[in-house]
């Protein structure tokens, strides 16, 4: 059994619900300008235009939890509803994983820009789940990972 699944968006987003074996994800996104952004009781923070990755968690319904990530309009829940929700965002994959939220995080190259985003209640000392990719960190995990297919569960 693989343990991370890419999957292509347009298809993911029209597919029969996700493998319950699925606990974890990430969401890889460009962000095309620089942002100040209100991030609930953090307060706002100064983002550099970029890619990012985001790193959650869903025990039940990944993709219920995923695709309303993805909507632009929606109540503001989340650390990252608040980032997805602004401007100039565009995503680029979604990544499932049967691995936990913190240990897919710490294998995932890239800098912390926003302290705790995504991760108030991480016991493992994560330090964020939001990175910021840098082009050593791209080109690493374009050589570990193959896109594949989104196949139905």
């Amino acid at each position: 059994m693989k343990n991370l699944e890419i999957v292509d968006l347009q298809s993911f987003s029209t597919s029969a619900p996700v493998a319950s074996s699925f606990i974890a994800y990430q969401i890889y996104f460009k962000l095309s300008v620089p942002l100040t952004l209100k991030i609930g009781k953090m307060g706002s923070r100064d983002l550099p235009a970029g890619d990012y990755v985001y790193t959650g968690s869903a025990k039940r319904n990944i993709r219920g939890r995923v695709l309303r990530h993805l909507e632009r309009a929606k109540s503001l829940h989340w650390h990252i509803d608040y980032l997805l929700s602004g401007p100039g965002i565009s995503i680029s994959k979604i990544i499932l994983s049967r691995s936990s939220e913190c240990k897919l995080n710490k294998s995932t190259e890239g800098g912390i820009i926003v302290p705790r985003f995504g991760s108030t209640d991480c016991k493992e000392g994560c330090g964020s789940h939001l990175k910021f990719i840098d082009e050593n960190s791209r080109t690493k995990r374009q050589r570990e990972t193959k896109v594949r297919p989104f196949r139905k569960a």
